[in-house]
């Protein structure tokens, strides 16, 4: 005999996997390659079937059935365990930026349900609401995209939601920044003679006098111990790089540690000349040590003997110096307007790594060879140089032409005296 067709109350008839559940509703039930059972649940039949025609897709796109269930928390999770490849320092700056404003909210949505449109909005968050810079978002960028690739290679996903998102929005309004330059010689000029003449400030002079005689990352200079450096030759062997962690969460505990790393690339490794007035910074800072009593007191991975330590002989950073520089700018300029409110050369907003950029800067203006720079700065790729370089030769042009210009309006006004006559 015939098995009798199921039908729901409308007298439908159902399919293989439908069930309509007593309170009206529906499901359908089906079975994945490794024998576990999925249900879906919907309101009306032509909802029930929706899905399961999207199950169907999902099957023969090999996309996992699980998908459904497995949350951007999860993937990054398992993304974590896998991950290799990664200085310790860019992993551990990854799993922060995740943490912080990944995870919180975002991180909890469903692989399955995620679109375009919500990681743009989620990027606008940031932006908007949180405030974030542009350089961060990128960051957050980099860490997600590689998530959600993963994610599309395992076939919990077809295509990666987040490919070009950034790129779209780094066109609007909100994503374009003011390109960061390095001091103009009178603003150098200016900061220096303030750092050697102030005696609440001149024991930062030898430390940020390297940077602007150098370009060393702050890693770099932070990191330099004595043995690094030979005054007698002029020569400073960059080696190594001192990272700081301002996160941690390690048996509960949270704050900053130190390591010593390899340099960011290979062409990081690399022998920097002395300047005069970079050599004389060194010998103030020893002289300084010295009179103080001051010496390292730290070990970090078996390095030690660091040159530019603080009163407790313990090591600088990067977070401390960038204080330390909004101090120096705050009060160099109240100075300089007491002395003349209409003073024509003010401190910028600037960083450590600005003083990088002014390096290059001044290099640039010497007419340095592009090569000679992109070896001295340790650029692995030498556009990154040619995009420095070009800036920097930009504003050169149109400061020479602007001369030029005046040169020419004055030669007119000579010959226009001269036909009058």
């Amino acid at each position: 005999m015939a098995q009798t067709k199921r039908k729901d109350k409308s007298r439908v008839v159902l399919k293989t996997g439908e069930v309509q559940r007593a309170n009206g509703t529906y499901h359908y039930c089906w079975t994945d390659k490794k024998g576990k059972r999925h249900y879906v649940y919907a309101k009306t039949l032509e909802e029930l079937r929706e899905k399961e025609n999207q199950i169907v897709k999902d099957k023969a796109d090999g996309i996992k059935a699980e998908a459904r269930y497995v949350t951007i928390n999860d993937l990054f999770d398992l993304w974590k365990q896998i991950k290799r490849g990664l200085k310790n320092n860019t992993f551990e700056n990854y799993k922060y930026m995740y943490d912080t404003f990944v995870r919180p909210n975002f991180g909890k949505m469903r692989i399955s349900t995620l679109k375009k449109s919500d990681v743009k909005r989620f990027y606008n968050h940031l932006a908007d609401e949180r405030g974030l810079q542009p350089a961060t978002i990128d960051n957050v960028h980099t860490v997600l995209h590689q998530v959600l690739e993963m994610a599309v290679d395992d076939d919990y996903i077809r295509s990666n939601p987040s490919d070009n998102v950034l790129k779209e929005l780094k066109q609007s309004h909100c994503f374009q920044t003011e390109k960061r330059r390095g001091l103009t010689q009178p603003e150098q000029d200016l900061l220096l003679d303030f750092l050697q003449r102030n005696h609440t400030y001149s024991h930062w002079y030898p430390i940020f006098a390297v940077m602007l005689g150098t370009g060393m990352r702050v890693g770099e200079v932070t990191g330099l111990r004595w043995c690094d450096i030979d005054l007698d030759e002029g020569i400073i062997d960059v080696n190594h790089t001192l990272i700081n962690y301002c996160h941690r969460d390690e048996m509960h505990k949270t704050g900053c540690y130190f390591n010593v790393n390899t340099p960011k690339t290979k062409a990081s490794i690399r022998q920097v000349p002395m300047l005069d007035f970079v050599k004389e910074a060194f010998l103030m800072e020893r002289d300084n040590q010295e009179k103080l009593g001051i010496k390292c007191e730290v070990t970090i991975d078996g390095y030690t003997d660091f040159i530019f330590v603080n009163r407790f002989g313990m090591t600088q950073h990067g977070g401390t110096l960038n204080k330390a520089i909004q101090r120096i700018i705050r009060d160099c300029n109240d100075e300089e307007l007491l002395k003349d409110e209409n003073a024509t050369v003010l401190l910028p907003h600037f960083s450590c790594h600005s003083l990088r950029h002014t390096f290059t800067t001044r290099m640039c203006e010497a007419g340095v060879n592009v090569k000679v720079i992109q070896d001295a700065l340790g650029h692995q790729d030498i556009s990154t140089t040619l995009n420095i370089y070009a800036d920097v030769t930009r504003e050169l042009k149109k400061s020479e032409f602007s001369g030029l210009d005046i040169y020419f309006k004055k030669q007119q006004g000579s010959t226009s005296q001269i036909a009058a006559q």
